[in-house]
């Protein structure tokens, strides 16, 4: 989609996904010529040193939690007479949240605008050697809030593993549940807890549901931290091995079906050498 970018209405714009460098000229240019910028600051976690950056390069903000972004009356009105910009790391429409926005516009005859960055979806699969076209659908790991444990992730591991297809696991960022505070990213040695967890709560709560024979600490994966930066780092073992893997801020894990023989290569390649 494309407009003056001094046009009145909601502009999401996709920072890419955590390197400011790697901003599309046309977000630089959309984000710098909207009257009103929020960085929204729950879905996805800017890195300090780029977060201290941002203004020089796009000008002032505010940060905005859950609740703006879920409830944005604020912001809607603002955008009925101002071009008023929400600068989302990775891809704004990777999350529910904002394709809500979308409808929120629409309804209230707002003019809304995308502005599309590079994801941490997108460079998780590229990164990690496996085939793009064998992917399943992708799940989130929750942290697990007093007895709120959700099973579906496993759920939806198991059958693309099946059906020999690649899972994506992204991990939450937020132990409170609640989206109002500055998020904490999950580490590596909490995703083989929640797993074991789940697996347990499933074997305990649904007998005979099918589950697959490995142990979980020997399921391959592939680690993917802080993507996009730096620091960006990619390793490949087993849940095991890479739940003791300490450096990083923000992770993904690629869970594996079984390999192509080129896949089984790109795996070694990056095999993590404690």
């Amino acid at each position: 989609m494309t407009a003056d970018v001094t046009a009145p209405g909601l502009w999401l714009i996709g920072l890419g996904p955590g390197n400011l460098d790697q901003m599309t000229i046309l977000a630089l240019k959309v984000a710098k010529g909207c009257s009103k910028l929020y960085l929204e600051g729950y879905t996805a976690i800017l890195p300090e040193e780029e977060e201290a950056r941002l203004e020089e390069l796009v000008g002032p903000w505010e940060k905005i939690m859950r609740e703006s972004i879920e409830f944005p009356k604020k912001i809607l009105d603002e955008a009925k007479s101002n071009s008023i910009g929400i600068l989302i790391v990775g891809d704004p429409m990777q999350a529910t949240t904002h394709i809500d926005l979308e409808s929120h516009c629409q309804e209230h005859g707002i003019d809304f605008y995308l502005i599309p960055g590079l994801s941490a979806t997108s460079l998780a699969v590229s990164l990690s050697g496996m085939q793009s076209y064998r992917f399943g659908r992708q799940i989130t790991l929750p942290y697990s809030y007093g007895d709120y444990l959700p099973l579906s992730p496993l759920e939806i591991y198991i059958k693309n593993y099946k059906i020999g297809l690649h899972t994506l696991m992204l991990l939450d960022l937020d132990p409170s549940g609640m989206g109002m505070k500055q998020p904490k990213p999950m580490q590596p040695n909490e995703v083989l807890y929640l797993i074991e967890k789940m697996v347990q709560k499933i074997k305990d709560e649904r007998e005979g549901f099918p589950l697959l024979e490995i142990p979980v600490c020997d399921w391959h994966a592939i680690l993917l931290s802080d993507l996009g930066s730096n620091n960006q780092q990619v390793f490949a073992g087993t849940l095991g091995d890479l739940s003791k893997i300490e450096s990083g801020k923000i992770h993904s894990f690629i869970l594996t079906a079984k390999f192509t023989g080129m896949e089984e290569e790109a795996f070694n390649r990056r095999r993590y050498l404690a």
